[in-house]
């Protein structure tokens, strides 16, 4: 039987297990990672490093900003007491004395964290200290560090200080941010932005992107375009893996087991593949049709967590709402089926799972002799009763709670979608190029074709970005009449008319394989039709009640055009060029070649001015990684990472992945399975990338 692969997920959950062993390895897993129960965000036998009188080491977790988003994302509050962390503070809250209890430190090595170290070994708030970077510290830093714990004396109160290469933050098996905000893609295009700003935010990309290569443990093959920030990310991150190799007698890379001996052989190897987000806008403001990005999309999606208004009473509406936040944790088997899923498979595979739910329950309750699963209890059933069910009782009611979340989740994205018709929106972009000009005008100007003005801007820019049609300004000044008198800001056009002839040139466009039609009535949203017809059976308390019928009435049902978006075209030409197509290819020629280990492939910092977008570097034709052979051009890759430095975007993850899922299928059983991680310096849904698009625009306008 084939192992199972590990996730970036799952490197980093082990990561952060072994920190909160106090950087002991657990003796259940390896270095390499964990078990699949781990896969759950829980980690197995999670038992807590003992004291030498056999008690356990109960800890204080002490964490700063993007600690905390690091470690939330991937595991519980259960996780943490499995370890033996009773408390968890931000390092800037209010903390008080706990002197008999350890501190277990997970921070950014910045002066600012360093000196609430010191101060508080200096004041013994906590009796050690376990001190792990999430990335590497500096060395000025760590001098002056010392040199102030050497000046209070509390030098012995330090037990631990470790760089941890953790400073990513992982939201799905495979998909990671640097948790640098929505911001970044302002500051690489803006003429405000200084030289000194820009290097600050490609240092801290190449750090992060350093951390996920040694998260990772296998050393990769850089690719990226000539120009503007992904060369200059590209080419500081040959440089920095290339010093560490040199400069490393027993290199972060040496220590994971078998891949680090063929780490000469690059077909074995990753491709790193880092790509400015200027290649393609449109993922950045579409329309998608799958779970986990109606989920972003709709409901504002942020580090796994939702939050919905619910009905107070679902029998009497006028009560009113209140808010929900619901984590789609990764031990949540629904979101980890389903999420990539169309939105109408969605709906009938919860249809799937509550009569699945029923059936085993009744099944229990049959056994066990009592009228309801609620009834079991340990006062109001018997010794008999109890044993019967004890095995099935948890599992029936932690599903009991998903399927119960995802009611609501679903309900939530079902108003989205019918009152701003985003099925609508959704299927005219799956066609966009056919659309006329005259067409465009009519959507814009009719009133009944969607009532959020965002949606009809997000639209235009698609269609604008996307038609091989001349516009002309009087068209223009047309179009951006027809959308202020919809209600929508127009200050974005004024940058995306500024960068259409660059995206066009770099932007790759696929016909659909199959047409996108609504199915017939009848069979409209069949799913939540028959879940709303029994819901109130099934679910009992917090049940969506009889206007779920209406709400789906009207909703289009119907499956995405199966068709690879621009980031797919140019992954696919550097990981599989054999089945390439010839425009793709002729598109990623050109992309800089950088091996880490190599002494040929090698690349040099390149100057300051090519960090802006759309400048070229002063490499020249013959610059660092530009001499790569036509052989290494043409390697195939079964391991990817994909980079978009700006902003990323949950439709391409989604849709690199299918890609991914796609082509090992076509391989059969005994061919290679393709992997994908991808990330950016932070996912960004449309309603936010239309904000910085619109601050761009006041600036240039």
């Amino acid at each position: 039987m084939v192992a199972r692969q590990q996730t970036l997920r799952d490197r980093q959950v082990a990561s952060l297990g072994k920190i909160l062993n106090l950087n002991h390895l657990p003796s259940s897993t390896s270095t390499d990672g964990h078990d699949s129960a781990a896969a759950n965000g829980l980690i197995p036998q999670s038992t807590p490093v003992l004291k030498s009188d056999g008690d356990p080491i109960w800890k204080v977790l002490v964490f700063d900003d993007l600690g905390r988003d690091v470690i939330s994302s991937v595991l519980r509050v259960n996780d943490l007491r499995g370890f033996g962390v009773t408390i968890h503070l931000n390092i800037n809250a209010q903390r008080h004395p706990i002197p008999d209890v350890p501190a277990l430190y997970l921070l950014e090595p910045t002066a600012a964290n360093l000196n609430l170290i010191n101060v508080d070994l200096a004041k013994s708030l906590y009796a050690d200290a376990y001190i792990n970077f999430l990335s590497s510290i500096p060395r000025p830093l760590m001098e002056d560090f010392a040199a102030k714990i050497a000046e209070t004396g509390t030098a012995e109160s330090v037990s631990q200080m470790y760089d941890q290469y953790l400073n990513f933050i992982v939201s799905e098996p495979d998909l990671f941010s640097l948790g640098m905000g929505k911001d970044t893609y302002w500051a690489l295009n803006s003429p405000k932005a200084t030289d000194e700003e820009i290097d600050v935010l490609v240092d801290k990309t190449v750090s992060g992107l350093f951390s996920v290569v040694v998260t990772m443990g296998s050393m990769p093959i850089i690719r990226s375009p000539r120009g503007g920030p992904a060369e200059m990310i590209a080419a500081k991150l040959d440089r920095k893996l290339r010093d560490h190799i040199l400069n490393s007698k027993d290199n972060l890379f040496s220590k994971h087991g078998q891949r680090s001996s063929s780490a000469t052989n690059t077909s074995s190897r990753p491709v790193l593949v880092v790509v400015d987000r200027n290649v393609d806008l449109i993922p950045m403001l579409s329309h998608s049709w799958t779970y986990q990005s109606l989920v972003h999309d709709v409901l504002k999606m942020h580090l796994n967590r939702i939050t919905v208004e619910t009905l107070v009473d679902a029998e009497n509406p006028s009560k009113g709402k209140t808010r929900r936040a619901y984590d789609l944790n990764s031990n949540d088997f629904f979101w980890t089926r389903n999420a990539g899923i169309p939105f109408p498979q969605v709906a009938e595979d919860i249809d799937t799972e509550l009569t699945k739910y029923k059936d085993d329950a009744a099944e229990v309750t049959r056994k066990t002799g009592v009228s309801s699963i609620d009834d079991l209890n340990e006062t109001g059933s018997s010794a008999s009763h109890l044993k019967a069910a004890i095995t099935l009782l948890p599992e029936l009611r932690e599903r009991k709670a998903i399927l119960d979340m995802h009611m609501n989740i679903a309900t939530a994205l079902l108003e989205g979608i019918k009152s701003r018709q985003l099925d609508n929106f959704f299927q005219i972009e799956e066609s966009i190029t056919k659309q006329t000009k005259a067409q465009m005008l009519e959507l814009l100007n009719d009133a009944e074709k969607g009532k959020e003005p965002l949606d009809k801007l997000r639209l235009f820019i698609i269609w604008f970005l996307s038609t091989e049609q001349e516009v002309s300004r009087a068209e223009m000044d047309r179009f951006e009449e027809a959308l202020t008198r919809a209600g929508a800001d127009i200050t974005a056009l004024t940058y995306v008319k500024r960068v259409r002839d660059e995206t066009r040139m770099t932007m790759m466009t696929s016909v659909p394989s199959q047409p996108t039609l609504p199915s017939s009535d009848s069979n409209i949203f069949r799913g939540f039709s028959s879940i709303s017809n029994r819901l109130t059976d099934r679910l009992g308390a917090g049940a969506l009640g009889t206007n779920f019928e209406n709400l789906i009435s009207g909703v289009k049902n119907f499956l995405p055009a199966n068709k690879d978006i621009t980031i797919t075209k140019i992954v696919e030409s550097l990981m599989d060029p054999a089945s390439a197509s010839s425009s793709a290819i002729a598109k990623t020629e050109d992309y800089l070649y950088f091996d880490p280990r190599s002494a040929n492939a090698r690349g040099t910092m390149p100057g300051a001015p090519s960090s802006r977008q759309g400048q070229q570097s002063g490499s020249g034709t013959f610059g660092p990684g530009s001499n790569a052979t036509f052989g290494q051009r043409r390697q195939g890759f079964t391991e990817a990472i994909i980079f978009t430095v700006g902003g990323g975007s949950m439709d391409e993850y989604g849709n690199l992945q299918d890609w991914a899922h796609r082509t090992s299928a076509a391989q059969g059983a005994g061919g290679p399975r393709r992997r994908i991680v991808y990330g950016s310096n932070e996912i960004v849904n449309a309603e936010d990338f239309v904000g910085v698009a619109a601050r761009l625009g006041t600036e240039s306008g």
